[in-house]
């Protein structure tokens, strides 16, 4: 006996892995191998999603009132756009001038870069780079300083 509600999941996983250019199979979803065979096919695509790198673009100089439709054009005619991602402040919900664009392909993610860098959107010039990584952030008590010595016992 199949089980179709797993079966139709796994299988736009799949469709949607071979959309961006991977071959896979879809394991046979009867009772007996079960969730099992629902796992094989998820833990498959988990590998792929990890082997997959995104190439992380910085947009800076952004006007406030730009939108990821304004963005996306941009970089889609040098190549593929996985996500455009516009950084907005935690209290107000208003734009923090600068987005990130993550692009499935380095090579096309370098040409975005080079073309779009200078480009004027909404009267700024933009400002593109390759994205750097966040730091990596110390913790301590207070939330600053390194972490306090024990002190020894009084008696």
């Amino acid at each position: 006996m199949s089980k179709p509600g797993v079966q139709t999941w796994v299988q736009s996983i799949l469709d949607f892995d071979k959309l961006r250019h991977r071959d896979l199979t879809v394991p046979e979803l009867t009772a007996e191998k079960g969730f099992n065979a629902f796992l094989s096919a998820s833990n498959a695509r988990s590998q792929i999603v990890e082997e997959i790198q995104l190439k992380s673009i910085f947009v800076g100089n952004l006007d406030f009132g730009v939108t990821e439709d304004m963005i996306r054009p941009l970089f889609e005619a040098h190549g593929a756009v996985e996500r455009v991602t516009i950084m907005t402040d935690r209290d107000t919900g208003r734009s923090r001038g600068f987005a990130f664009v993550e692009m499935t392909n380095g090579n096309e993610a370098d040409e975005a870069i080079k073309a779009v860098n200078g480009t004027n959107l909404a009267g700024r010039a933009l400002n593109v780079n390759e994205a750097r990584p966040k730091p990596a952030r110390r913790s301590g008590p207070g939330g600053g300083g390194p972490p306090r010595q024990r002190r020894e016992p009084r008696w």
